[in-house]
């Protein structure tokens, strides 16, 4: 590798570990205006950027591209997550091995014993989460009074998860003469007095990019019913078959309900989150690196620091809460040059949400519809034939049971037998309900749906004007109704009103159930009533002469969502 001022150790290194060049941030961190200097760099997940700050911090370490004796550590890296710290500790590894360095992690849940007991031995890079790095610190175990640089990374999620105190507690220990460098995704008005407080003159160094959020990810946006969502995500993982999927909750609850149902299904699938034990999380992540489970479930925080290149689909199963966030969780595909697919589910009424969050994070999103069963059928079809087009070379035993089974079935048996061995291995596919609704298209002269011939209308005081679409009335028709999908026919939405059929048999119990049925308070003012007599559909614009008033203004009355179409 051609780089003037890389010290040989670490040029070493990088040559072992196949570098061929340098990424945009590795590369503007060894430049002759960053050398020695504080720095503040932003850079997207996957770029390097663990390499980059090892890289940078070469010159405060090493002194004749070895690693000096040394009691007390000469480099501190502070990461917010034990998964981020430990991977970072690995990175700086392989990387500064040829130069002699000692690498001393120090994260929660890990033994603090041993970890004193590593840090008494000298080390010259302790890498550590701010908890158990100030717990050290207290207790007399890690002495900074030698420090020549500190790096804080992904220093904006610090801030985010309350570490201010333990961060500046640290600094505070450490000489005034070390170098900081500081890398954040970004710079709110916190990161900015952090850096005016401990950084001088520091060099701005950002390669995010102003007009894309990743080019190696292709980001989808697929509308659902909330109440389709479960099955979205099982029609997603059976459509992309990806060699490793991760799936992003927003609590601990939804990840444990989440993962339970794609066990159930037969999904190869672990959780993290923040309920469970290091131990748990190392054997998550053993087994994802290992192929024995495919698919990851996790909130935010557990999945920083995963770093599977495997990674080729992102499911964003509930919304992130920015577009920070968006950029962290779809950055674990699409890493080190790879292609990789995010997709997000978004509920019917948060379109808008979503369509803001992603011009503000300058991503461009396919919106597409749910992948159907016939579609992951399809998928699996060209997925098998193109398994099967491979030519291999069988050994002996491979002939002789091809031998027996040719001699006792047809190859179109043999070929059927193999086809649904494939499909048993496989969870099956899901209905969702289209993006269309239900019927609410059917043309004025089709006549009724079968099922639907004595069918009886009712209306609800929900309209167009108040954002009210098909996908989002039918499960909340359902909901009050207790009734199935099958027993609500067409759905027609006027400007103030929406009309829909229920099934003759469903009739009386519909009504019964609206009539014991207490009305959520984010549905505060909805009215369900009988809207014609039985059979007679409504026109999409009724000429009533009497309308009943709401109980109370609905609390959906004039919400400002997204336009259909």
């Amino acid at each position: 590798m051609q780089q003037s001022n890389l010290p040989a150790a670490l040029a070493e290194a990088l040559a072992a570990r196949g570098y061929d060049n340098l990424t945009p941030v590795q590369s503007e961190v060894l430049k002759d205006e960053a050398r020695g200097r504080d720095l503040i760099v932003s850079a997207k997940t996957g770029s390097g950027k663990t390499v980059a700050f090892g890289l940078a911090i070469g010159e405060q370490i090493l002194e004749a591209d070895r690693a000096p004796w040394t009691r007390e550590p000469l480099a501190l890296i502070v990461a917010p997550t034990r998964e981020l710290a430990l991977q970072v500790s690995r990175e700086l590894d392989w990387l500064y091995g040829p130069a002699g360095a000692r690498v001393v992690s120090c994260v929660g849940g890990m033994d603090p014993m041993k970890e004193r007991r590593a840090l008494q031995g000298g080390a010259h890079i302790v890498v550590g989460t701010p908890g158990r790095l100030r717990d050290h610190l207290e207790r007399g175990a890690l002495d900074l009074s030698a420090l020549r640089v500190a790096v804080l990374d992904e220093a904006d999620e610090m801030l985010d998860m309350g570490f201010r105190e333990e961060l500046e507690e640290i600094l505070d220990a450490t000489p005034d003469t070390r170098r900081t460098l500081l890398f954040s995704a970004t710079l709110p008005r916190q990161i900015v007095a952090l850096a005016k407080r401990y950084q001088k003159d520091a060099l701005r160094i950002a390669t995010i990019g102003d007009s894309e959020g990743h080019a190696d990810i292709a980001y989808q946006a697929v509308v659902v019913s909330p109440t389709d969502i479960e099955h979205a995500v099982v029609n997603l993982l059976r459509l992309h078959e990806a060699e490793t999927a991760i799936l992003f909750c927003a609590t601990r609850e939804a990840v444990r309900r989440l993962h339970a149902s794609l066990t159930e299904r037969g999904f190869d699938a672990v959780a993290l989150s923040g309920e469970h034990s290091q131990n748990e999380r190392n054997h998550a992540l053993q087994a994802l690196r290992d192929k024995r489970a495919r698919v990851c479930v996790a909130t935010d925080v557990a999945a920083r620091g995963i770093d599977l290149p495997s990674v080729s689909l992102v499911i964003h199963v509930e919304l992130p809460r920015d577009a920070e966030a968006l950029q962290h969780r779809s950055g674990r595909t699409g890493r080190a040059g790879r292609k990789g697919v995010a997709v997000l589910l978004v509920p019917f009424r948060r379109r808008r949400n979503v369509e803001i969050m992603l011009r503000n994070a300058r991503i461009e999103a396919d919106w597409i519809e749910p992948p159907s069963p016939e579609q992951v059928l399809a998928k699996d079809r060209e997925r098998l034939l193109e398994q099967l087009s491979v030519t291999v070379e069988p050994d002996e035993e491979d002939r002789q049971l091809a031998e027996q089974l040719m001699a006792k079935l047809s190859p179109q048996d043999i070929a059927a037998a193999l086809v649904r061995s494939h499909r048993t291995k496989l969870p099956s596919p899901e209905d969702i309900l289209a993006a269309g609704g239900r019927d609410e298209r059917r043309a004025p002269d089709a006549g009724p749906r079968a099922g639907f011939e004595s069918s009886t209308w009712f209306r609800m005081n929900a309209g167009r004007r108040h954002n009210a679409d098909p996908r989002w009335l039918l499960p909340l028709i359902c909901r009050y109704g207790h009734v199935g999908r099958n027993e609500i026919g067409a759905i027609r939405v006027a400007a103030n009103e929406s009309y829909f059929e229920v099934t003759e048999r469903a009739t009386p119990g519909f009504i019964k159930a609206l009539r014991r049925a207490t009305i959520a308070p984010e549905d505060e003012g909805l009215i369900i009533e009988q809207a014609e007599p039985r059979g007679e559909a409504p026109s999409p614009r009724p000429n009533r002469t009497a309308t009943i008033k709401p109980r109370a203004k609905p609390k959906w009355q004039g919400r400002k969502g997204p336009r259909k179409g």
